[in-house]
């Protein structure tokens, strides 16, 4: 007759797979990002700790909090040892993470640069697994006034109503506009029609008497700005 395993007590692991006392003896910063969520989790499975558990999820996502952040429930669910309570807990840590993000980003009220641009849009975009494109509008002093949501498409495509934007800055008064928009696949090279709604909203901007400020490409790695490129 075989014995059944039994989950080992936390004061049989290993000191680093006991990341509370981690903590408590070298300040809460000492520890890793996979002990960091073992504490949210709680316990792991018979055969290995939380800490252990964390590190293979972790591992799955190349490392990358942003990666983790992009599982799905039922992904997480995919894991032994991670059931709907622990699926939820650490979908909670990654939205606490993007809401911080947030908060940097509520800091730029105004735009300088691309990389201000970059900076606002990065909480909004950078786990969208569709195309989104938004436009940022400004007044005089390149202040930001709202962003508002102008299209939406499919894997690989959306589709921006350059009529729509130029409403969005007549109604909120602005007197210039920022475009963004995100590639889910990872790259920074604009597309054919990435070009073409860029040239054409810069030309109805000009109409208009609205500054086209920028358009930018952004990922989870980077940005691309046709205004450093020199292409507004």
């Amino acid at each position: 007759m075989t014995q059944e395993k039994t989950k080992p007590s936390i004061k049989e692991w290993p000191l680093d797979e006991r990341p509370r006392e981690k903590a408590a003896r070298h300040g809460i910063s000492s520890l890793s990002k996979s002990e960091l969520l073992a504490m949210l989790i709680g316990s792991g499975t018979v055969d290995e700790s939380a800490v252990t558990l964390m590190r293979k999820i972790l591992a799955s996502c190349g490392d990358s909090i942003a990666q983790l952040a992009r599982l799905s429930f039922d992904d997480l669910c995919q894991f032994k040892g991670i059931g709907p309570a622990k699926a939820m807990t650490i979908m909670a840590a990654c939205e606490l993470w993007k809401r911080r993000e947030n908060d940097s980003r509520e800091e730029v009220l105004r735009i300088r640069s691309s990389h201000d641009l970059y900076t606002y849009f990065y909480p909004i975009l950078c786990d969208n697994t569709i195309e989104e494109c938004y436009v940022l509008l400004l007044n005089n002093m390149h202040r930001v006034i709202d962003h508002v949501r102008i299209g939406s498409g499919g894997l690989t495509a959306t589709l921006v109503d350059i009529r729509l934007v130029l409403r969005e800055a007549l109604l909120k008064r602005a007197t210039s506009v920022a475009l963004c928009h995100n590639h889910p696949s990872g790259s920074l090279r604009p597309s054919a029609e990435d070009d073409k709604i860029t040239n054409s909203l810069s030309q109805a901007c000009k109409i208009m008497n609205i500054r086209l400020l920028d358009h930018i490409i952004l990922t989870s790695n980077g940005y691309y700005s046709y205004v450093d490129e020199g292409r507004i």
